[in-house]
């Protein structure tokens, strides 16, 4: 059973909750609002930290100018290591403990607490430099953060890209709020990958399918960042392929470069962490909650899209205790529907708010994934890892969802945990459950097996 802490908070977790989605329900009619909130003004934050200080830096895009549609990247400090040769597999290797502090000393605790110098200054203001160059932690300008060198200085070790969507029942939670910010961290350094929060917009002010969408369009981002970068790379090998060290005819200004970015694109920006060490050919979608539906959707719309988002690829999916319903009743659903956190009566009010008015149903595309009609065959979905807790009434419906891609062959494990609720892998600031880091550690295994690089699959 779990412990009384988590009963007790669970009971108070439920009457806030309660609280909050009557009120939702009383005032959704007189708001609505497509530019849309992210983000709940009594919702706790994290500040967003473009530094390695805590082992992984964090810096919030906002990516669509129509929309409150913004993102946090999470980007481990493992990045910053030399890349390994694809010829030959990683050995295992023990290496001596060193503190983190002694490890950091030479990067980032001068500039951390006091001025750089002004020749570092310069270099790395412009990418340039060796040895400390990646972190541009200027005092006298407004970033104070890791900026990536440029192409000139070689290439950087990239990493696969994890895009997480948030639960909360559609209403609440955040890419910035301090728990989701907690498991995103974890997950980047587990799994050893880039993280992408996705604030997608919150119900009722922009109900069904504006979530959704909001997930394809951050994939359509990545793809589209990933072209950029590429275009970028081109052009700067173009300046670079002039000889004799004069500025020949096969030499490029950067300012034409630019131009011609910008006419193949549109007016966008590179995003340097994910230029210099994204790989979208390796992308991960992760959700919780409610997250997971969005995660789902997203998948279905990679399978549809095909090579139109290259070089983007979904190579695998991970759903922590899918929100998933229908109008038939599971097992789950009528034993634990009182269960802890989310019972069965709230997360009804929940979609409510989120469905449009005049289209509430239990077997909502969006809701029950075991409808027929619902996009793509289900063998071309890709990997997909389901997590359910033991007292969680939506595990049963989650499972079966895993059964029907077994069926067809898509590998697609369920992870059940004990004595666990609703959750309990991303509320871990405030649950403290020994489940929740060994979720995170048995996430990273099998994600390893998707992501790894040909002849490194034995390498975690």
């Amino acid at each position: 059973m779990p412990s009384v802490a988590v009963k007790l908070y669970s009971v108070f977790f439920k009457f806030l909750l309660k609280h909050r989605l009557q009120n939702r329900i009383q005032t959704s009619s007189q708001h609505s609002d497509s530019f849309g909130i992210t983000t709940r003004p009594e919702e706790v934050v994290a500040a967003a930290n473009p530094s390695f200080a805590d082992g992984v830096a964090t810096k919030d895009i906002h990516i669509d100018p129509l929309a409150s549609l913004s993102i946090r990247i999470f980007l481990p400090e493992s990045a910053l290591n030399a890349p390994e040769s694809r010829s030959k597999p990683r050995t295992r290797s023990i290496p001596e403990p060193q503190p983190r502090s002694a490890h950091l000393d030479s990067i980032t605790r001068r500039k951390s607490y006091g001025p750089p110098l002004l020749e570092e200054r310069r270099s790395n203001s412009f990418g340039g430099g060796s040895g400390v160059e990646c972190l541009n932690l200027m005092t006298e300008g407004a970033y104070l953060g890791y900026s990536p060198p440029s192409v000139a200085q070689g290439e950087r070790r990239r990493l696969p890209v994890v895009l997480q969507f948030h639960g909360g029942g559609w209403v609440s939670g955040g890419s910035d709020s301090v728990a989701n910010d907690i498991f995103c961290r974890r997950i980047a350094e587990l799994c050893d990958v880039i993280v992408i929060a996705v604030g997608y917009r919150l119900a009722p002010e922009n109900r069904y399918p504006a979530a959704f969408e909001d997930g394809v369009k951050v994939l359509n981002w990545l793809a589209k960042q990933a072209n950029l970068a590429e275009c970028s790379r081109s052009m700067s090998g173009g300046r670079s392929g002039g000889h004799g060290g004069g500025s020949g005819g096969g030499e490029f200004k950067k300012s034409d470069a630019h131009k011609h970015i910008v006419g193949s694109f549109g007016a966008s920006v590179v995003e340097p962490w994910l230029a210099a060490h994204g790989d979208p050919s390796r992308c991960v979608l992760l959700g919780a909650s409610c997250g997971a539906n969005i995660a789902d959707y997203v998948a279905r719309k990679a399978v549809e899209g095909g090579k139109l988002l290259d070089p983007v690829k979904v190579v695998a999916q991970v759903l922590l205790y899918p929100f998933f319903i229908g109008s038939v009743p599971t097992r789950s659903e009528i034993k634990l529907a009182n269960s802890y956190f989310y019972d069965k009566a709230m997360c009804m009010l929940a979609w409510k708010l989120f469905l449009p008015e005049g289209e509430f149903s239990l077997d909502h595309p969006s809701a029950n994934p075991l409808v027929p009609g619902r996009g793509p065959p289900l063998k071309l979905m890709p990997p997909t890892l389901t997590v359910v807790a033991e007292h969680d009434w939506m595990r049963d419906r989650a499972i079966a969802y895993s059964e029907e891609l077994r069926k067809v062959n898509v590998d697609a494990p369920v992870l059940e945990y004990k004595d666990a609720v609703h959750e309990f892998a991303t509320l871990d600031v405030l649950l403290k459950s020994p489940q929740a880091q060994v979720c995170a550690e048995d996430i990273a295994i099998w994600m390893k097996k998707h992501i790894s690089l040909r002849g490194h699959e034995f390498s975690y």
